[in-house]
Formats: C-alpha cells, structure tokens, sequence
C-alpha cells in the first residue's frame, strides 16, 4: 500500500510497504538540478552533491561512510538537469540512520575550503573522463545541439571555467534556495512503517526552508548541429527531435512510436542496421522527457567505414516508420512497456523510485495500474500521428569522428 503524509513545511513523505521483505529503499528526491544554474556556475549542482560527502552533521567523510557500511548499507547520490537525489539501501532496522544520515548530508555540510579545491579537481577528471568517452559525451552535445545556451542544453558536469568560479557561499546559497521543503520529497519502500518514517522525517527535516521552487526557465528546442573529432575507428550518431513533454496527452504515444524505432533487439533500428546489415554495433531511440519539453532521439555507434551507409538507413528507417507502424509493433512495445513497469517497482529501489516520481509529476500517488490504464488506451492512429509531428519538427544532431553531411 502506498502512503503519503504532508508535513506542515510541505515536505511529502511517502512509502510503500512490501510484506516479506527485511530491508528498505530510502531516497530524498529534489526537484532541482543543472537547468536550475545560473550559467556561470554550470556545475554547482553536481558539485554540491559531491561536496555534501565530504562531511556533514558532526561527521567525517570517513565517518560518514563508516556509519553506513558497518549497518551493511549503501549510501550514494546522483545529479541530472531537472533533479537530484540522496538515496540509501538498508537492512529495515537502519532506516533511522539512512534518514539520518540524508537529512545531515543536504542541512548541516561542512564545507572546508581545502575539500572544495580537492573536489573540483576530482569533477574536473570526471569531466575529463567524460571527454575521453564518445558514447558518453555526445549526449551533452546533442543537449546542446537542441536546446543551444538554454539551461537545459548546458551539461550537468560544466566545464573547467565555471567549475573554477564557485565558491563555498555558492554552495550555502545552492544549499538554502534550492532545498526547499515543497520541492523535496522523502520516499521509503520495503519493510517499513508509514507513520513510523513520518516521525522520522518530522525530527530531522524540521528546519528544512519552507515553500517550492519557481519553475524553471522554459525549454525551447532550437535544433542545430554539434560535430566532434575523433581519430578512433568509431564514429558516433546521435539525432533529436523535439518531443511531447512528460504530461502531454500524446507522451506515450511518442514513446510507443520511439519503442518502434529503436526500442529493443525486435525494433526496426536493431532489425534492420545491425542484424540485417551489421552496420552498427548500438543503434536505438528514446523519448526523454521533462515538464516542459521532450527529446526524441536515436544514437547509432559504428565503424568509420561505414558510418556513411548507417546514417543514411536510419533515415530510411524513419522516413517509413509513421506511415507503416502496424498493430503487431504496438502490442509489442505496449507490452514492454507494462512489464518494464511492473517489474521496476517490484523491487525496494524501483518502488521509491516511483513514488518520487509520481509525486514530482502529479503532486499525488498514482498506482501503477492507473499508468496501464493510460498505456492500454493508446491507439495505432495516435502513434503514428505523434511519430509524424516528431519528425516533422525541428532536428539537432551531434557527431563524433563522423563524416560531414549536411542535415536534413
């Protein structure tokens, strides 16, 4: 059963109990991420994340791993543009210390300078790594192909002259206007009790900054092009189109249409590029969306050789699918998707995972037959009208160690 309490700062609080489990997912969801930046700081939210380890709450980095991994747990974070999250895995007994130690990790950082210098050194190699992995790094250009110098087409790492510029007071100023209790949500899901976490997350989240965040600046999709050098054999492909935001009416449409394309061993992409033809060794599509705005795109990684032959059959492949998508691929991908659903939440993880979500998206628990419901009712027609509106829009494309061609 899923349950959610609001507390009078406006944090929610929810759980899901799962009979005949002994350990518990517990995760701090915050609605703010890179897009929320200012450019000259691009960065900040990730380097927050980083730094909040370095010791909070009377603790030590040292002591702060130390206390989860002698209960068993796992204690870890991660940053992307529209959100961050502070989760831990423990066995039941320890949900008092994973709260605990979440609500010190985003409230009481130390903040050392010397831990500032030494954590921007480590997100520069991180960058740096980054850089040094195509299939990796084409993603940031391919963001910024589509939505140019817009917050949203900024990449979560920054770069080295913003990363350099922020300082201790950005991170205490991060920290105070970004952790507000009306934009964080605090999940639990396993063996554990509703009222039990409620109290938990009234005793440490009580100073939490009241009300929510202004929403942030809204995404328009620019479409260009990004080309990048490579003297590897492979050449990388990625091309976006703009997409329906997260709530838009034909949102699983699209994705059911993106399913077609290249949305598993079965789809047109992988059937028809790297079985039939062998021309790439990865090809698929996705639809990433936001609250405001979506990126349909397809990633294709081969060889130099024939990255010429590869592009041109993705472009066959997509000039067909919404004219020729059948009722036979949308029962397929319609019966991805529910498994795909089905079996993420049947884990402690998933579940927290979903109710963060649900509560980001609606504002409320939304059971998850309620989501099949809405699978079940989209159509072939609907499908193929969303594919068509995709394509017909705008395109970004982002290469590396690919040939110039001029784009569609």
């Amino acid at each position: 059963m899923m349950q959610l309490t609001t507390l009078p700062s406006g944090l929610r609080v929810a759980t899901r109990f799962m009979p005949g489990l002994e350990t518990a997912a517990v995760g701090l969801y915050a609605d703010t991420g890179s897009r929320h930046e200012p450019a000259r700081l691009n960065g900040l939210a990730h380097l927050f994340e980083h730094m909040v380890f370095k010791g909070a709450g009377g603790r030590s980095a040292r002591e702060i791993s130390e206390a989860i991994e002698d209960v068993g747990g796992d204690l870890n974070a991660s940053t992307d543009r529209d959100g961050t999250n502070f989760t831990a895995s423990v066995l039941a007994e320890h949900v008092p210390l994973a709260v605990e130690l979440i609500a010190d990790l985003i409230q009481r950082p130390h903040f050392v300078p010397a831990d500032l210098e030494r954590e921007k050194d480590v997100v520069l190699q991180e960058l740096g790594e980054a850089r040094d992995t195509p299939n990796d790094i084409i993603f940031d250009d391919l963001w910024s192909a589509a939505f140019g110098d817009q917050p949203l087409g900024r990449p979560v790492l920054g770069d080295e002259t913003s990363i350099e510029a922020i300082t201790l007071e950005d991170l205490h100023a991060w920290r105070r206007c970004q952790y507000r209790a009306g934009s964080l949500y605090l999940v639990a899901a396993g063996k554990v009790a509703h009222d039990d976490f409620v109290a938990l997350a009234a005793q440490h989240f009580g100073d939490l900054p009241v009300g929510a965040l202004a929403d942030p600046e809204p995404a328009r999709f620019t479409g260009g092009a990004r080309v990048g050098r490579s003297k590897a054999e492979q050449a990388h492909l990625a091309l976006a189109w703009p997409a329906p935001a997260q709530l838009a009416p034909d949102y699983f449409a699209a994705r059911f249409f993106s399913d077609i394309v290249g949305g598993g061993m079965s789809s047109r992409l992988f059937q028809q590029v790297r079985e039939e033809r062998g021309l790439a060794y990865s090809v698929y599509s996705q639809v990433h969306p936001y609250s405001d705005a979506g990126l349909f795109y397809i990633y294709a990684a081969t060889a130099r050789r024939e990255s010429a032959s590869a592009a041109q059959l993705i472009e066959d492949v997509l000039a067909a699918a919404a004219d020729t998508a059948t009722p036979r691929e949308l029962e397929r991908v319609r019966t991805q998707a529910r498994a795909g659903l089905l079996m993420s939440v049947e884990s402690p993880w998933g579940q927290a995972h979903y109710l963060a979500r649900q509560l980001s998206l609606f504002g409320r628990l939304v059971e998850p037959a309620e989501v099949i419901a809405e699978l079940n009712a989209v159509t072939l027609d609907e499908v193929r009208a969303a594919g068509a509106a995709m394509l017909a829009g705008l395109r970004a494309r982002a290469t590396i160690g690919f040939p110039a061609v001029r784009a569609a």
